[in-house]
Order: structure tokens, then sequence, then C-alpha cells
């Protein structure tokens, strides 16, 4: 989709200044009259008579509230936070078969220089290389990238979207070093043979070598290298399945089904319960709009309430 928008191999990009983190330390800025609590586990959304009277913490606290809008994806928020007897079971039926298989991994590598692109003078490699750089060449590259995944392995030649956002924002990087970040595809949550444990090196190799055919010089570069895997991401971050975009953004599971058919206005069966991440309209990337209209309808409801 990312690519759709852009023909071209070399696409613009908005990276925020100083990183994700300081695009939510602007956000927190800006919530003017709010606690934010963070590193707080919750365990679970308080009901009482179909209504959500606030959450519960990991260390036994209740939190009282007129509202629980939740973040999470749909999977983790219906099938964990809520007790099933609270929901109708042909709801629970339906969010359990919500699809959301992990599909991607991330290799971030650290570098001691700007690596060196076929087709990209030292001249131009500024303006070229800031915005996200495109490794696929054709559609059959695409599908031979996706047939592995579908049967449980590594993809020999992964789809990569890459970015280097210190050419954008020096504060990242010592001088003249820089950061790179790839999101390769595809990478299945469920491996046919092995596990994440033990292959997730193999994938981090396979991504650089990859790579090095259009970035000659990168090998020699890397100083430091990450490799985040469908299972670290479910993990790590609490993402069902894997999934980045909390479930799969596919044509059943877009605009007014997403994430079920008669839940797609961030409302759901528990009164007082609302959702406002990427498993709801209009999906997954960091666009802002599932909180902004998640927003809008709980403050109609609250007005009325």
């Amino acid at each position: 989709m990312q690519a759709a928008t852009d023909g071209h191999a070399i696409a613009p990009s908005t990276l925020a200044k100083g990183g994700m983190g300081a695009l939510t330390q602007a956000l927190a800025k800006a919530a003017a009259g709010a606690e934010i609590r963070t590193s707080v586990d919750v365990t679970g959304v308080q009901i009482k008579d179909g209504q959500a009277i606030g959450v519960v913490l990991a260390s036994g606290e209740e939190l009282s509230a007129r509202a629980v809008i939740s973040n999470a994806d749909p999977r983790s928020t219906f099938l964990k936070l809520v007790d099933p007897s609270e929901l109708d079971p042909s709801f629970l039926t339906k969010i359990r078969n919500y699809r959301a298989h992990g599909a991607v991994a991330k290799v971030n590598l650290a570098l001691s220089a700007l690596p060196k692109f076929s087709g990209v003078t030292d001249g131009d490699a500024l303006e070229r290389l800031s915005g996200r750089i495109h490794i696929g060449p054709d559609i059959d590259y695409l599908e031979r990238a996706f047939d592995a995944a579908k049967y449980g392995d590594l993809s020999p030649q992964p789809y990569m979207d890459i970015t280097i956002p210190s050419l954008s924002d020096s504060s990242m990087a010592p001088n003249g070093a820089h950061v790179m970040s790839i999101h390769a595809q595809f990478a299945p949550y469920q491996l046919k043979s092995g596990d994440w444990n033990s292959r997730k090196e193999e994938l981090g190799d396979l991504v650089v070598n990859v790579l090095s055919n259009y970035a000659t010089n990168l090998k020699e570069l890397i100083v430091g290298r990450q490799v985040i895997t469908p299972l670290d991401l479910e993990k790590t971050y609490g993402l069902s399945g894997g999934h980045i975009h909390h479930g799969e953004m596919s044509l059943d599971q877009l605009f007014a089904f997403r994430p079920l058919i008669g839940w797609a206005r961030y409302r759901t069966p528990i009164r007082g319960l609302y959702l406002c991440g990427a498993g709801t309209h209009p999906g997954g990337g960091v666009t802002g709009a599932p909180g902004l209209n998640a927003g809008r309808e709980i403050i109609k409801e609250l007005k009325r309430m």
C-alpha cells in the first residue's frame, strides 16, 4: 500500500525529529489536564450490568472511569481484558476468527557511514535516500517473497521498505554515522521448521545479504544490529499474532468490516468500552486517524449520557 502511492523505488516519507519517542512526548505535552502513566499493566476491564466502569491494574489498583478506551488490538482487548461471559457467544466466535497473523519483521542497523546504493551518487544521496527505499523490483518478486511465508518459511528474497532517519535527524547517530530501519516482508508468525528463537539471526543475515546486492559496502559498515521477529512484536509490544496493523488489512476486515461487521464505529458490545487503535477504521500506519475518529464518536456519546 505504501508503494502504491508512489511509483518510484525511492519514495517520499515523513519522519518525526527525534524518532517515534519524540512524537509520543509531543502528544503527551498536548494532553492538557490528562494524567499519563507508563509501565503500568492493565489486567482487565471492570464491567457492571453490561457497562464498562473502569480497569484493574496488575498491582490490584482499580481505576474507575466513565469510558474505557482501548488502543490494544481487538483480539487482546476482548480475549484478554474482558471476561468472556460478558460477550455474546457469536461475537466471541467472530473475534476469535479475526485474522491477525503477523508476516513482517524489522531489522535495525547501526552504520559507521552512509551506504552506497547502486545508481545513487554522493551528490544526490541526501535527497534520494532521505525518504523510503523500496526493494521489490516487480510483482513477481513480491509474489515469490510471499510464497515462502505462505508455507511457513523465510522469504529468500524479501520485499524491503527501508528508511535512514539519521539523514533527516542527525541527533539519532554520532557524527558521520547512521541508523537504518528495514521493514522486511515476509516473515511468518508460525514457522514450518524451527522457531524464531533459533532462526532470528538467520533472518537478519538473509535481509543484510539481499540488501547488500543494492548497497555493496553495507556489511563493512554495520556496527550493531537488532532483529525484531513477529514473535518479538507479540511478546514485547502486545500485538496479537505479531501483526503490526492489529489485524490483516484485507477487504473483509476494512471499512465497515473493521474489526467486525456491525462494530465499525469504535463502539463495542460493552457500553462505555471503545476501541481506538489500528484494529479500527482506517487501519494501521502512523496516521492518528483511528484515534481522531474514535474521539469524535466517544465525545458525542458522552454528551448524550
